[in-house]
């Protein structure tokens, strides 16, 4: 009864559980069968102690192809049950296919689900992030959740955005190749086609695809030639760009020139020859041949051979002891020269001087000489030598008595006044014993002197006879020759530059002399150079200035040159002081060929100074930019001294960056140096721009007033040094400096007065109009040129002057500048040199140096350096920008953005135009902007409901 009983408990028990489990499974199956009566799932259930199921398999990522549903699955152990949810809510029961099998290792059952999503179901979904699906398994002890896998419906639009570009390019040169492919999900990858053959940069380091779908091929060789094709494929399709053909051009090179020929003629004036041949290399694919001559000739003159020609005879000598006599004669009328020939014959004649009638003891045999012949010849030799002894000492005796009486004298004056037509030629010797009364003017002066001045010295007019000079002019300067040209040759324009070739020389200027000295007005001290010549200038300008982590700009006042550094181009808690100068010397870079300086060398240090982000570098330059007519390089000094290009401004680098505009060079660069610009122009047609202005000051006579009308290059350097020399001599700027273009068309350059006041000025003769050759204004970097004229007052009582001075070229440009000005300083017009705005602060460090604010540059960064589909990125911050050359160069540095950011500030150091700046970026951000604005919005949303959720 009892184990009945016990055996009748038990099954009920068995029958509760039961009971229990279909309870729960029932439930589990209504909610899994919709959701009529809005019923959920339970997020756990009670059960008995177990493990939490683990997912062997999670759903992943899945993209629908057309109209082809994706299967998602997921497998996990031990799980009573799995069931899917989407975009929140439980999928049907009867849209799930369930595998369940068992674990032989475990023994736990292992249950796989799998579901179908069509692209209905996505397309009908509309929710702020994509449609997504989850897992989630129950066993006895609880529930447990897979991972989100989203669903997207994949495409690839047929339409490039960017079509790679076909591009002719040198060798060696650098080749960019653009491609943006299709907008696309999931994107696009892209893979670079050369004649329909994969492209594999890692099997060749010349070519890199890693730059934002870019193919640059860093050294363009001959076998880069070729049609080159971006593909861009994704699961769904594959397109193909339009083919870019890329030329790969070689410019022909010369040969080394053979070595001169032999003159053609063997006796006179011929020619000799050379040659070379376009073939280092020779031109390839369209390239430019050579320029310049294959063939050079030069006269040669041979000298023609000369024969010897004997000379006579001389006398016999006396009769020697031998009896024998000489006489000789020399190869010397002509001798012989170039290679002529020698005289045929003997030099020397000997003959017995007794008719042959010597003995062997030298005696003669048909005739014995009595004693007393003997003794008479003794006496009359004896009484030859008396006498010649007596005229010697009466000789020697007048010879001292003449010297003595001319021993008063001891200066030899030279005076040539005579022939210089208004200056003066002085020659000054030291004194020596000799005939002082030769003042012979035609002499030829003293070759020992060592100091030669070319040009006028300010002194009289021919017809006064008075020296206005003043002898401080002189005392320095030992044992002095003052060489000066006709005023007639200065007229002329052939005059040259004055020239001084000092050495240590023993003496000084005499004091004392007939001639008297006067003092000149302080502002004449310097004289002027009456034709085009050279002025002496400074060494160098140089600034300096202490610069740290914030970065600066630093600026040479009034001569257009200035240095940027950009925030964070020096390590934190470093500092370093930087200097720049401008060389105002002779340039050390020498021009080849048809190569012209367009710049001043600017140097930048210190050398050994590392920066982390390129600075800008901006120099002024005279050229007139065109592309057409002008090949422009940045060259860069070596530590050697030589110049060594950089870059072309026309080519594509990742080394540096030049950008070029109407009167100034912005480069990037990495390291610290001497830079310049160099122009080669292509055509007559190159143009450099020249200021003319015009300067005046008083004469050292009263009556006179002095003209300097200046040609230099269009940059505020080369100014400045005009003015600061002009300071220095007391002249005045007369009327607003004016631009000339003057053309490479080898027409010379013509500078004339016009219009004087006939009854009230007169011009000095032949100095009206001046012409200069082309060659001196077109290299005329090297130091300002600068053409005189000489004005001359009827009376004292005229103080104004009128006139008109032309410069022009020859079928070419002209300007007129209009003189109206008063000669008394109290009553002239000051015309202001430079405007002082750059010149308070050469040195500004910090924030107050940069015109955007950091807070505003650090946004603009932020936004455009990272790649954006709708292409709002760093290369239409560039475009906006104008810069739409190099990219490359760019896309190289860790933050593109600041970069622009750093060259539009060198740009704008002046006008610091944010208007400009402000106008562009809402340009590029007006296209997207109802769309960005809803989009961020609803992810702004998102993301906040998101965080609430989370307690966040």
């Amino acid at each position: 009864m009892g184990r009945a009983s016990a055996a009748g408990g038990g099954g009920g028990a068995r029958r509760w559980l039961s009971w229990l489990g279909l309870c729960f499974w029932a439930v589990v199956a209504a909610a899994a069968r919709g959701t009529d009566n809005g019923e959920v799932l339970p997020e756990s259930i009670p059960s008995a102690p177990g493990t939490l199921p683990h997912f062997i398999e999670e759903p992943d990522d899945a993209y629908i192809i057309k109209s082809n549903p994706i299967a998602l699955r997921c497998k996990a152990r031990p799980a009573m049950q799995i069931f899917f949810k989407c975009n929140g809510e439980w999928v049907h029961q009867n849209e799930h296919v369930s595998e369940e099998s068992l674990d032989e290792s475990s023994g736990l059952k292992v249950r796989e689900v799998f579901i179908n999503v069509t692209r209905q179901q996505v397309e009908d979904f509309h929710g702020p992030e994509d449609y997504w699906c989850q897992c989630v398994a129950w066993s006895h002890l609880g529930t447990s959740k897979s991972r989100k896998a989203s669903v997207r419906i994949a495409y690839l639009r047929k339409n490039f955005e960017q079509d790679p570009q076909g591009r002719e390019v040198p060798i060696e040169g650098m080749i960019v190749l653009h491609c943006r492919p299709p907008e696309g999900v999931p994107a696009a990858e892209v893979e670079w086609l050369k004649n329909e053959e994969p492209i594999d940069s890692e099997q060749d380091e010349n070519i890199d695809t890693r730059a934002d779908h870019n193919l640059i091929i860093r050294q363009a060789r001959l076998s880069d030639s070729g049609n080159y094709t971006c593909m861009a494929a994704n699961i769904v399709a594959k397109r193909r760009s339009l083919s870019a053909t890329v030329v790969v051009y070689v410019n022909g090179g010369w040969s080394s020139w053979t070595e001169w020929s032999a003159c053609n003629v063997r006796c006179g004036r011929g020619w000799q020859k050379r040659s070379r041949t376009c073939t280092n290399p020779a031109p390839l694919n369209g390239g430019a041949f050579c320029e310049g001559m294959s063939v050079q000739k030069i006269t040669c003159t041979s000298l023609c051979p000369v024969d010897g020609s004997w000379e006579v005879w001389s006398e016999w000598s006396v009769c020697s002891p031998d009896c024998e006599h000489l006489r000789i004669r020399e190869c010397a009328a002509p001798p012989p020269r170039n290679g002529g020939k020698f005289c045929e014959g003997l030099s020397q004649e000997s003959e017995n001087c007794t008719d042959g009638l010597c003995t062997l003891d030298k005696k003669p045999l048909h005739e014995i000489k009595p004693q007393s012949i003997e003794n008479a010849s003794d006496i009359a030799l004896y009484s030859g030598l008396g006498a010649a002894v007596v005229a010697v000492a009466v000789l020697v005796i007048g010879i001292t008595l003449y010297r003595r009486s001319q021993s008063d004298y001891g200066v030899d004056v030279i005076d040539s006044s005579a022939l210089t037509g208004g200056f003066q030629t002085f020659n000054f010797k030291t004194v020596r014993q000799g005939n002082s009364l030769l003042l012979n003017s035609a002499m030829q002066p003293d070759l020992t002197v060592s100091r030669t001045y070319s040009g006028p010295i300010c002194l009289q007019d021919p017809l006064d006879k008075e020296l206005m000079t003043e002898s401080s002019l002189f005392n320095p300067l030992s044992d002095i020759k003052v060489k000066v040209q006709s005023s007639f040759m200065v007229s002329l324009g052939v005059s040259e530059r004055a020239e001084y070739h000092g050495k240590n020389h023993s003496g000084t200027f005499p004091h004392g002399n007939n001639r008297s000295f006067s003092t000149m007005h302080p502002r004449n001290k310097t004289p002027y150079i009456q034709n085009l010549s050279s002025l002496p200038t400074r060494t160098e300008l140089r600034t300096t200035g202490v610069f740290g982590h914030l970065g600066g700009r630093l600026v040479m006042p009034n001569t257009g040159v200035s240095l940027l550094i950009p925030h964070g181009a020096i390590p934190e808690e470093n500092s370093w002081e930087i200097y720049m100068s401008i060389n105002q010397g002779e340039p050390s870079l020498q021009s080849d060929g048809s190569e012209v300086l367009l710049s001043p060398e600017v140097t930048c240090g210190p050398p050994d100074m590392i920066v982390t982000t390129p600075f800008a570098l901006t120099i002024p330059h005279c050229a007139d930019v065109s592309s057409e007519h002008w090949n422009i390089h940045l060259k860069k000094r070596t530590q050697q001294g030589k110049w060594e290009e950089v870059m072309s401004v026309e080519d594509e680098s990742t080394s540096c960056y030049c950008l070029l505009d109407p009167f100034a060079c912005h480069v990037l660069l990495d390291s610290f140096g001497t830079y310049a610009l160099t122009g080669e122009p292509i055509t007559d047609c190159a143009v450099k721009q020249l200021k003319v202005a015009v300067f005046g000051c008083m004469s050292c006579n009263s009556l006179d007033y002095n003209l300097r009308v200046y040609c230099v290059d269009n940059t505020p350097c080369a100014f400045q040094e005009v003015v600061s020399d002009e300071r220095h001599q007391g002249g005045q700027l007369l009327e607003e400096p004016k631009l000339l273009h003057f053309k490479g068309n080898t027409f010379s350059l013509q500078i004339s007065v016009l219009d004087i006041p006939p009854f009230l000025w007169r011009i000095k003769p032949f100095t009206a109009c001046q012409e200069v050759p082309f060659s001196r204004v077109w290299c005329s970097n090297r130091q300002p040129l600068h053409c005189a004229f000489s004005l001359e007052r009827y009376t004292p009582t005229t103080t104004q002057l009128s006139c008109k001075i032309c410069i022009r070229q020859l079928k070419g440009h002209e300007q007129i500048l209009q003189v109206q000005t008063s000669i008394l300083e109290s009553e002239r017009e000051t015309i202001t040199f430079f405007a002082q705005e750059d010149s308070t602060f050469p040195a500004q460090t910090g924030p107050k140096a940069f015109k955007i604010p950091y807070s505003i540059r650090q946004r603009i960064c932020a936004t455009f350096d990272t790649p954006n589909a709708k292409g709002k990125d760093w290369q239409m911050l560039a475009q906006k920008n104008s810069i739409n050359r190099n990219l490359s160069y760019f896309a190289t540095q860790s933050s593109p953005s600041a970069v622009i950011l750093n060259l539009w500030e060198a740009r704008h150091q002046h006008d610091g135009d944010l208007d400009s700046l402000a106008c562009a970026l809402e340009e590029i951000g007006r296209t997207h902007t109802k769309l960005s604005n809803i989009t961020e919005s609803q992810l702004d949303e998102a993301d906040f409901n998101y965080s609430r959720q989370n307690g966040l």
